[in-house]
């Protein structure tokens, strides 16, 4: 018994369950695993950070092994319709060095090329160099020579571009070379895009309300039979261009060298002087400073000032001597416009100029954008300035300038790639306030009879706008040539789109009928002034009443 009881109390046992010491131990252990995993932690987050950072850019040493020389991804416009797209075509030439037979040669190519200069081609047979007979081969013809079973006929695949609108965004879209490289427009600009992506490059462009556009800017080229003209439609709110044209333009399947200036993408490489639209921002910087308000008023305006050798007067000799701000504006003052910019002074103008994007090159979809010539700030200069004189830009400058003055004071950023702009914020540069003042006064201008645009006042649309009359600068001196500038918001009551329109030396047309929107439906005969009120403005309203119904549903 005595043995089973030792061995019942087994207190060496329950003692040695108790290791405090060992427990120690345990928690050391612990810490130091913990340590360890914390430090490879640490260097992994590094490392996938890393690789997450690399992988939002596209390195130049990578773009090279992703891109495909016989693949180019199609263009789309906002509602998914094909602007251009790729497709593999053949071209023929003949290896003069393997033709056995010349004449038998020649007989067959008349009878599948009957058109073709054969005297040429007899030529270039004795040369003895390479050359091409017919590029983008129909399957037909392709036939017919593959029948002849001659070594000499030289078959080559190779890509090409189908742009099915033609001419419809020429200026835009632009063209790609015989190695699949783009060379103007998107197709030069998302050049990469295009070759390494094999989802489409998806515009904000609508071609509906493209080809209703240039329908009425070729449709009064006849009336007012203007050299060249340009229009931008912009949403102001994200910045998206639904439409941009210039004219002339030219077919994109017909590869041109296009030398002639006139072909000039008017509507973002052109610099011009826009004259009185710049009144717009001389009274939004005055309001934006709080050194004037709407009534503020003005008396005893001079009919004309002068400033260094230069005059400045009125284009209106009838304009009255005592006007408020809002006044100046509707009435298209050019005293009144200098007095509030001399209130404003020179550094808070051009500073306002610059906030608005107007004086720089902007950044855009495209390479071939214009650069406002530099400016020499002094007196004369920011009275000139003042009314849109002796200071350039281009159409889209001027376009964005607008859009921001309207939206509230939103600084957005044109494109042209669709969802490029969403859910963006765009930093707000005018005071609460500015833009719905401006609004009010840019109605006024189209709506009354004071005002200089009543033939854009297109009936439920609610449009504002300025119209602008400029001398045309020809190597560097000032012409009797005219460029006529109307650029309006609509609605004013809360703006959703900007439209400029733009003529490149306007005639003036003695005969053409115009239609008062006062509705008064009295009609006028004769246009003898040949001023933006009288051209740009009536083109912009008809515009307005063709694809005002459309964004009213659309957009």
């Amino acid at each position: 018994m005595t043995k089973k009881k030792e061995n019942l109390t087994l207190e060496t046992y329950y003692s040695k369950f108790e290791f405090k010491k060992k427990n120690s131990n345990l928690k050391i252990s612990f810490n130091r695993i913990a340590f360890i995993f914390f430090i490879f932690l640490f260097i992994t987050i590094i490392f996938s950070s890393k690789i997450l950072y690399l992988s939002k850019y596209n390195l130049e040493p990578n773009k090279k092994i992703i891109i495909e020389s016989d693949f180019r991804s199609s263009i789309l416009d906002r509602n998914g319709k094909i602007i251009a797209k790729s497709v593999i075509t053949t071209n023929v030439g003949i290896d003069p060095k393997q033709v056995i037979d010349k004449d038998k040669l020649l007989i067959n190519l008349k009878l599948i090329f009957p058109n073709k200069n054969f005297s040429e081609i007899k030529k270039k047979l004795n040369n003895n160099n390479f050359f091409y007979v017919q590029k983008k081969i129909s399957s037909k013809k392709y036939n017919q020579l593959y029948l002849l079973g001659d070594k000499s006929i030289i078959y080559e695949k190779k890509i090409s571009r189908i742009y099915p609108n033609k001419e419809l965004f020429s200026h835009v879209v632009g063209q790609i070379d015989d190695n699949n490289n783009g060379i103007s427009g998107i197709e030069k600009f998302f050049d990469f895009e295009l070759k390494s992506k094999r989802s489409p490059l998806e515009l904000t462009l609508d071609s509906s309300i493209q080809h209703l556009i240039r329908e009425e800017l070729i449709s009064f080229s006849r009336v007012f039979n203007y050299v060249g003209s340009s229009a931008i439609l912009m949403n102001v709110n994200n910045g998206e261009v639904i439409s941009m044209l210039s004219l002339p333009d030219f077919n994109l399947n017909e590869r041109k060298n296009l030398n002639n200036l006139n072909y000039i993408n008017r509507a973002t490489k052109a610099v011009y002087e826009l004259g009185s639209v710049f009144k717009t921002f001389t009274f939004a910087a005055g309001l934006n400073e709080n050194i004037i308000d709407i009534k503020t008023e003005f008396n005893n305006l001079e009919k004309q000032l002068t400033c260094g050798k230069n005059k400045i007067g009125e284009y209106d000799k009838d304009i009255p001597k005592d006007l408020t701000a809002e006044e100046i504006l509707i009435m298209s003052g050019n005293v009144g416009s200098v007095r509030i910019a001399q209130k404003i002074g020179i550094e808070k103008y051009k500073s306002f100029l610059n906030d608005l994007g107007l004086l720089q090159k902007i950044k855009f979809d495209l390479e071939e954008i214009g650069t406002p010539l530099e400016i020499k700030w002094g007196k004369c200069k920011l009275a000139t300035s003042s009314f849109g004189h002796g200071i350039t830009t281009t159409p889209l400058q001027l376009s964005k300038a607008y859009a921001i003055i309207s939206n509230g004071g939103y600084l957005i950023k044109p494109t042209i790639l669709k969802n490029s702009n969403n859910n963006k914020k765009f930093k707000k540069i005018l005071r609460d306030g500015t833009s719905e003042k401006v609004n009010k006064v840019l109605r006024k201008i189209v709506s009354t009879k004071e005002g200089t645009a009543g033939f854009a006042n297109v009936e439920g649309f609610n449009v504002g706008g300025k119209t602008g009359t400029a001398q045309k600068t020809i190597n560097g001196k000032y012409s009797d040539k005219k460029v006529n500038t109307f650029i309006s918001i609509f609605p004013t009551t809360k703006p959703k789109f900007v439209l400029m329109i733009l003529l490149d030396e306007p005639k003036a047309n003695q005969d053409y009928i115009y239609n008062y929107r006062d509705g008064s439906n009295f009609k006028y005969k004769g246009n003898f002034k040949n001023t933006a009120g009288w051209t740009s403005a009536e083109v912009a309203g008809k515009i307005i009443e063709k694809i005002g119904p459309i964004l009213a549903t659309k957009y």
